[in-house]
C-alpha cells in the first residue's frame, strides 16, 4: 500500500512541476468555467423569459372582452417549455427543439423558436456547453496529461530499477491508477458545483449527485483506457497514435455512424408527404365550421330522434357547437395518431444511437447526462403531449360554451343581424376554461431509469478495460 501511494505521490508531484499539464489545465479549466459562465447566464435568462412569456400569454388570453367562443378557439394561446435547473451544464437537444407552441383549434402546430440562435450571439460559443466540454476535450486532456505515465519511466530507465526493488507490475499499475483517480476528482470539480447550484435552483440532490457520477465515471473510463495502452505499448508515439485513434472513433466516427444507422432504420417521412396523407384523412371527418356538411347528417339524425324533434333549431343546445366540438374530437384523433407514429420513429433512431453507446463512452455519457438533466427526447416529447392536451382541453371547453350558451338561431343570423352578433359573444369569464400550465421536469426516478442503460454501458467500459490493463499489468517488464 506505502509503495502505490508513493507511485502516486510522485506522479502528483511530476504534474505539478511539469509545464504542459500546468498550461494544458489551464487552458482546459478556463474553457470550462467559461462555457459554465455563458451556459449559466443563458440558461437562467431563458427560464426567466419563458416562464414570464407563459404568464403574460395567460393574462392575455384572460383579458380578452366578449366575444364569440370561436373566435377565442382561433385566437389561441402559447406553451413555454422553461429548460430544467441542470440545463445549465447540459442543455441537451433543447438547442435545436422549440421551446414554444402556438395552440389553436382544428391543428396542432410545432415547437418553435429554438435556442441555437444563442451561437450567433456568442459568435458560435453557444455549442460549447460544460457537457461538451466534459465529453470531448476533458479525454483529450488525460490525453496530454497521462498518455506517457509509464513510458516515461521506462525512457528515464526508473522502471527497471522500481521493479527491481519488488515492485510488481500490479502495484505500479495500482500506483498510477490512484494519481489518475485523483486528478479525475480535481476534474470533476466543476461539474460538482453547477450541480451544486442546480439544486440551488430546485433541482433534486439525487439528480445533481448522480449526473456528477457519471462525469466522474466517463473520465475513470478514460483514465482505464489511458493505462491499459500504456501497459499494452512500450514507447509514447505509439501510445499517443492509439489513444488519439481511440478518440476520434470514440467521438467522432460512430456516432456519425450511429446517426446514419438510426435515419436508414427508421427513416422519417418528408414533411410534404405526410402533409398530403393527413389531408386526405382529415376530409373524411369534415368541416366543423359547416354544420350542414354530409359528415354530421348522422350526429344530426340521432340528435334529432334523441330529443324527439323535427329541426336542429328546436335542439336545446346550439348544433353549430355541438358540431365544432364533435369535428374537434375527430380531429384531434387524426392529428395525434400522426404525432405518437413521429414520435414513436424518432425514439426508435434514439434508442439506436443509445445502443451505440456500447462502442463509444462518448455516446453512453452524453445519452445518460441528457436524460438526468431532462433535456432529452422523451422530455421534449411529454412537452408537446402536455402542451396538445392543454390546447384540446380549452378548445373543447369553448365548444362547450357555444353549443351551450349561444342560440342557434343567433350563431346562423350573427354575420347579418347585428342584434344577433351582440347576443353571439358571451361573458369574458368564459375564457377561464383556459388551465394554467406550467411545464416541468420528469421525477428523478423517471430521469434515472431512462440513463440506466447508458450508465450500464460505461460501467461495463470501465470493468473491461480495468480488467484488461491489470491483466496486462501482471506481465509488465521494463
Amino acid at each position: 500500500m506505502n509503495s502505490m501511494w508513493l507511485i502516486a505521490r510522485e506522479e502528483w508531484r511530476y504534474w505539478v512541476r511539469s509545464r504542459l499539464a500546468r498550461v494544458s489545465v489551464l487552458i482546459f479549466v478556463g474553457l470550462i468555467i467559461a462555457s459554465s459562465l455563458f451556459s449559466t447566464l443563458q440558461t437562467l435568462d431563458a427560464r426567466h423569459q419563458r416562464l414570464h412569456q407563459q404568464e403574460v400569454a395567460e393574462q392575455t388570453f384572460l383579458s380578452q372582452p366578449a366575444r364569440h367562443p370561436h373566435r377565442m378557439v382561433h385566437y389561441g394561446h402559447y406553451a413555454f417549455r422553461p429548460p430544467p435547473p441542470l440545463a445549465v451544464f447540459d442543455p441537451g437537444i433543447d438547442v435545436v427543439t422549440g421551446q414554444s407552441i402556438f395552440l389553436e383549434g382544428h391543428r396542432q402546430n410545432t415547437a418553435m423558436f429554438a435556442d441555437a440562435r444563442a451561437q450567433a450571439k456568442a459568435g458560435g460559443f453557444g455549442i460549447l456547453t460544460p457537457a461538451m466540454v466534459y465529453q470531448i476535450l476533458f479525454p483529450l486532456l488525460l490525453i496530454i496529461i497521462g498518455h506517457d505515465i509509464v513510458a516515461r519511466e521506462r525512457e528515464a530507465r526508473t522502471l527497471a530499477p522500481l521493479m527491481g526493488q519488488g515492485v510488481t507490475g500490479i502495484t505500479l499499475y495500482c500506483g498510477k491508477a490512484l494519481a489518475l483517480l485523483g486528478l479525475v476528482g480535481v476534474l470533476a470539480l466543476p461539474v460538482l458545483l453547477v450541480s451544486v447550484m442546480s439544486v440551488l435552483l430546485g433541482e433534486s440532490i439525487p439528480a445533481g449527485l448522480f449526473l456528477t457520477l457519471t462525469y466522474a465515471l466517463f473520465l475513470t473510463c478514460w483514465s482505464a483506457l489511458l493505462l491499459l495502452v500504456s501497459f499494452a505499448f512500450k514507447t509514447r508515439g505509439i501510445i499517443l497514435a492509439v489513444l488519439m485513434l481511440f478518440w476520434l472513433f470514440g467521438t467522432l466516427i460512430i456516432p456519425r455512424i450511429a446517426v446514419a444507422t438510426g435515419d436508414a432504420s427508421f427513416p422519417t417521412e418528408g414533411k410534404i408527404l405526410t402533409d398530403l396523407r393527413m389531408k386526405d384523412d382529415l376530409r373524411e371527418i369534415g368541416d366543423g365550421h359547416n354544420d350542414a356538411d354530409p359528415t354530421f347528417s348522422k350526429l344530426k339524425a340521432e340528435l334529432l330522434a334523441q330529443y324527439n324533434v323535427g329541426n336542429v333549431e328546436d335542439l336545446p343546445m346550439n348544433f353549430r357547437g355541438v358540431v365544432a366540438s364533435t369535428a374537434e374530437a375527430r380531429l384531434t384523433k387524426t392529428l395525434n395518431d400522426y404525432a405518437e407514429k413521429r414520435m414513436e420513429r424518432e425514439s426508435r433512431q434514439s434508442r439506436i444511437i443509445r445502443d451505440f453507446g456500447a462502442l463509444s463512452p462518448f455516446l453512453a455519457v452524453g445519452h445518460a447526462s441528457k436524460s438526468i438533466a431532462g433535456t432529452d427526447l422523451k422530455s421534449h416529447h411529454r412537452f408537446l403531449r402536455e402542451a396538445e392536451v392543454l390546447r384540446f382541453g380549452y378548445v373543447q371547453a369553448l365548444n362547450e360554451v357555444h353549443a351551450g350558451q349561444i342560440a342557434y338561431s343567433d350563431d346562423i343570423n350573427r354575420s347579418s343581424d347585428q342584434g344577433a352578433e351582440k347576443r353571439t359573444r358571451v361573458d369574458p369569464e368564459n375564457w377561464r376554461v383556459l388551465k394554467q400550465f406550467r411545464f416541468e421536469t420528469s421525477g428523478t426516478n423517471a430521469r434515472l431509469a431512462r440513463a440506466a442503460p447508458s450508465l450500464s454501458f460505461l460501467t461495463i467500459w470501465t470493468l473491461g478495460l480495468l480488467g484488461v490493463g491489470v491483466l496486462l499489468a501482471r506481465g509488465a517488464s521494463p
